[in-house]
């Protein structure tokens, strides 16, 4: 998980995003972020996705009932970077992130990361604790210990939109 009180933005990418160098969007080209996503987990070293055909029509009728969302890095016109996940009370499940740019996803993790706090959500779900995520902040925690903060979190008033 990604602590959202302990979110940290390293200096450098603090100053990408205050540049402006990216326009953060949210729910304006959810399947177009779906399938880049895709496409970037086909390009890395194992060729296969999870994200097939079937889980992308799942995910966009979630999106159209309003319970996933994306966040997306444009520049000039250009969608470069982006992620997206469910959205459940107080808890975001994040799910797949791409760039075509660099610090495009990490610009539009920020961007989740402020949405979310400014909306009431307390969960910030990442799924695996990776290298990337660890710079931000994301910890592994105990099953007991997630199962009572996913708990809250569904207790929670929050909404994405």
């Amino acid at each position: 998980m990604l602590p959202l009180d302990k979110f940290y933005v390293p200096n450098r990418l603090a100053r990408v995003v205050r540049s402006g160098r990216f326009e953060l969007r949210f729910d304006t080209a959810f399947e177009d972020v779906i399938r880049a996503c895709a496409e970037a987990e086909r390009d890395r070293e194992d060729p296969g996705t999870w994200i097939n055909e079937e889980i992308l029509e799942s995910y966009v009728a979630l999106h159209h009932a309003g319970v996933a969302h994306s966040v997306e890095a444009w520049r000039d016109g250009r969608l470069v970077g982006g992620l997206y996940g469910v959205a459940l009370r107080g808890a975001f499940f994040g799910e797949s992130m791409f760039h075509r740019e660099t610090d495009a996803s990490k610009a539009a993790l920020v961007g989740l990361v402020e949405r979310l706090r400014a909306r009431g959500f307390v969960l910030l779900d990442t799924q695996w604790v990776t290298p990337h995520l660890e710079q931000f902040g994301a910890i592994e925690i105990p099953r007991d210990d997630y199962l009572a903060r996913l708990h809250h979190a569904l207790e929670a008033e929050a909404s994405f939109g």
